[in-house]
């Protein structure tokens, strides 16, 4: 399941040190994004949007999922079936026992949180996000 950050010119990736995003991203931010933290369960409240829209980077604003891509996983962070289209890289994650799959901004590199396969139907997965690492756009914004 590992890909690439950007396939061809689909996607232009910007490296910035940790002290730029640290400088303008709250602590918490900062942490999920670029030190790999997790944040709480059912503290984010992009657990309960559901209007029409977009979530994107919080870090650099590039759109990873539709707002129809949404459902309530029950696990207490925004969950997606799908993300758009070369928006996020994967990578293996062993800091826990088993390996999982974690996924990050293909354009920043800020790390999202972990997929994994057991999310509904069409794809039959779950992209498990730290709502801390998104921001909500309403369509048409």
């Amino acid at each position: 399941m590992e890909q690439p950050a950007c396939n061809g010119d689909a996607c232009s990736s910007i490296e910035e040190s940790k002290a730029y995003w640290a400088e303008r991203l709250s602590p918490e931010a900062y942490r999920v994004l670029f030190e790999e933290a997790t944040e709480y369960a059912g503290s984010s409240p992009l657990n309960r949007e559901k209007r029409d829209g977009s979530f994107v980077c919080a870090a650099c604003g590039t759109p990873l999922f539709d707002s129809s891509a949404k459902y309530d996983s029950g696990t207490g962070w925004p969950s997606f079936w799908q993300a758009l289209p070369d928006a996020v890289g994967t990578k293996t994650d062993h800091k826990l026992l088993m390996p999982r799959t974690e996924y990050h901004c293909a354009k920043c590199g800020g790390h999202q949180g972990h997929v994994f396969k057991d999310g509904p139907l069409p794809t039959g997965l779950r992209y498990c996000n730290n709502g801390v690492a998104l921001r909500f756009v309403p369509r048409g914004e």
